[in-house]
């Protein structure tokens, strides 16, 4: 094997031990409760490698959310209706809706941390907005192109801002600690529906 092919393999290696060890420490703690030491430690690497690879904490922890949020990515791309191509406009919303509030449940602590870390960068250090996250802009076009399909009228792009927004929200935050994720997905449901048939 060639010294860059080991380097390459090592690189490939090294990322996913410290995605696994960050996803397992955030099992038991806040990610605000975690230092990128014990990160490192966990992965069994050196602090520096860590920033290496991801750059800053907030990297590290956007490229968590990237991961959990991939299989999301590949059934709205490709996975069976009605989350994926193949159902009616309307029901791709409806289970894309669910399939959100279903992701943000799950990684709600997470999403805090990375919201609470974009909108306490100081200007200029050049960090993105919460909406400019790649996991956030995904969801925004998907959510935005359903909107339009059904109607072609509506000022699309600001309401899949109203829906997603709604989700980092602290009162909606609670709501899911309290696991009213279903409630939550019902009504977005019934807010997106109302606004597609009037």
């Amino acid at each position: 094997m060639s010294e860059g092919r080991r380097e390459r393999a090592d690189a490939v290696r090294n990322r996913r031990a410290i995605l696994r060890a960050t996803e397992e420490l955030l099992a038991g703690r806040r990610p605000e409760q975690i230092s990128m030491e014990q990160i490192a430690a966990a992965a069994g690497v050196g602090k520096g490698t860590v920033f290496h690879r991801f750059g800053s904490r907030t990297g590290l922890m956007l490229a968590l959310m990237r991961e959990r949020a991939l299989d999301l990515d590949e059934a709205v791309r490709s996975g069976p209706p009605p989350l994926g191509p193949g159902a009616p406009a309307r029901e791709r919303l409806y289970a894309f809706l669910d399939a959100v509030v279903e992701v943000v449940g799950r990684n709600k602590s997470l999403l805090a941390e990375l919201d609470h870390a974009a909108g306490t960068a100081a200007p200029s250090t050049g960090e993105a907005p919460p909406t400019a996250h790649p996991v956030y802009l995904g969801w925004h076009a998907h959510l935005s192109a359903l909107l339009a399909e059904l109607r072609p009228d509506l000022d699309t792009e600001l309401v899949a801002h109203l829906l997603l927004g709604s989700l980092q929200s602290n009162p909606l935050l609670r709501l899911l600690e309290q696991g009213e994720g279903r409630r939550i997905a019902g009504t977005l449901r019934d807010v997106a529906g109302a606004l597609v048939d009037r």
